[in-house]
């Protein structure tokens, strides 16, 4: 029996093996069911039903759990919008909750790209005084997306676009930033404190479905740095629900 949601990419495979059961009952099915099919706990079964019903994978219908209408796009011309609308609705929930601006971004074709960014007036996004595509060095986006890599990834990364001294706080010597990049855990939170812009701080943590790459990440004024660490922790528990609203 499990244990509750626990990480989020722990979390993720179970929602996958449940809808994996409903899918084996087009009539619908109960949640105690469910929780008997998948070895799941009640508790977190009802949580991810809940969750999967809200981004329209499974609905309710007279008490029984079937699939829902998301599912009916897939394959078809308007899957890029959908994935758009639903990533922005999640970056803005998440932007709300954090008090703060919020990014996705992916590395791809040996290229850093920021693909959604949600800020507002009171959660202003970190001024691109630099391009980000030239900066993963000392952003805590690039520096996410470049902990992905391989070696021989991130030296081709690093000699197409030089390190540089943004701030004195940025990490200029290439041994030791491919050092940091190496030993960096996939479940630590990736921070640039006023390596990229004096005044601001950031935090990335690690999306990754198949062979993309990717990272969510939030940006603070430094006078809230205090707030980083927790808002590092939502940030990672936001990312399997990150990738179910993606993932139509």
């Amino acid at each position: 029996m499990d244990q509750g949601l626990g990480g989020p990419f722990t979390s993720l495979r179970y929602a996958l093996r449940l809808l994996e059961a409903v899918d084996r009952h087009p009539d619908g099915v109960t949640l105690v069911a469910l929780a008997r099919e998948t070895s799941l706990g009640l508790p977190t079964v009802r949580r991810l039903a809940e969750l999967l019903e809200i981004e329209g994978y499974l609905q309710c219908q007279d008490g029984g759990w079937v699939l829902g209408g998301a599912f009916a796009v897939l394959g078809q011309h308007n899957r890029e919008q959908l994935v758009k609308a639903r990533l922005n609705r999640k970056l803005a929930e998440l932007r709300d909750e954090l008090g703060a601006a919020v990014y996705f971004s992916r590395y791809h074709d040996g290229e850093l790209s920021v693909e959604a960014v949600s800020a507002t007036d009171y959660a202003p996004a970190v001024q691109e005084w630099v391009d980000f595509r030239a900066t993963a060095h000392a952003s805590a986006i690039g520096k996410c997306l470049l902990s992905q890599l391989d070696a021989d990834g991130r030296r081709d990364h690093l000699s197409r676009h030089p390190v540089a001294r943004l701030t004195s706080r940025t990490v200029t010597d290439v041994d030791q930033l491919m050092h940091r990049l190496e030993r960096q855990p996939a479940t630590v939170p990736v921070l640039d404190i006023q390596e990229y812009a004096l005044g601001t701080v950031c935090a990335a943590v690690p999306i990754t479905a198949g062979s993309t790459v990717g990272c969510l990440a939030t940006s603070m004024p430094v006078a809230n740095i205090h707030k980083l660490r927790a808002a590092a922790e939502l940030l990672a528990a936001s990312a399997a629900p990150l990738l179910l609203a993606m993932a139509v």
